[in-house]
């Protein structure tokens, strides 16, 4: 019987998680003021390039998802603690999609370029717009103050499984070599 994820799942995970955790410094720096225009430069053609990815990882993943549904919990964990984690999880898949989606209204509506989807012929789907870009800039940045605050209580409940109750929930995920 399954009681973890499944390899795919599980790279997928740890894949996103390194590139979603690496992309919050990244936009945060971009904005700096003061910073070296050709640093600022490379780090939003980083940023917004990389939401493409995270956005088509991700589509992946919610794909996998619900063709290879994760075993369920442990019976040993408490129902009110099932109920968190399905909780965090959507919270974590709504925040990443918001995030993906603001950035690309915010980018292409302002009438910026996503430079990989410029090379391989893809133009923007949306016209320019700058009052629903300025809200989506708006949205984008505070969005990113809950999706901070969902992955700090999703890692802190992943350590609290992993080093306090060594319950074996942690294990359903990592490591990704042994499913």
């Amino acid at each position: 019987m399954q009681t973890g994820y499944r390899r795919p799942a599980r790279i997928l995970h740890w894949l996103l998680a390194v590139i979603i955790i690496a992309m919050l410094p990244v936009g945060g720096i971009m904005v700096t003021e003061g910073l070296d225009r050709a640093t600022q430069n490379l780090l939003f053609i980083l940023h917004k390039n990389t939401g493409v990815v995270i956005l088509v990882l991700m589509l992946v993943r919610l794909a996998y998802r619900a063709m290879n549904p994760p075993a369920p919990l442990p019976n040993s964990m408490p129902g009110w603690q099932k109920q968190a984690a399905g909780v965090t999880h959507i919270l974590l898949y709504v925040m990443v999609f918001f995030m993906a989606i603001t950035g690309y209204i915010r980018v292409t509506m302002g009438g910026f370029p996503i430079e990989g989807l410029g090379a391989i012929g893809l133009h923007p789907l949306l016209p320019r717009n700058e009052a629903v870009a300025e809200i989506a800039k708006t949205l984008h940045f505070y969005g990113r103050f809950v999706l901070i605050a969902v992955l700090a209580l999703h890692i802190a409940a992943a350590l609290h499984h992993a080093l306090i109750l060594r319950d074996g929930v942690f294990g359903r995920i990592w490591p990704f070599w042994r499913a």
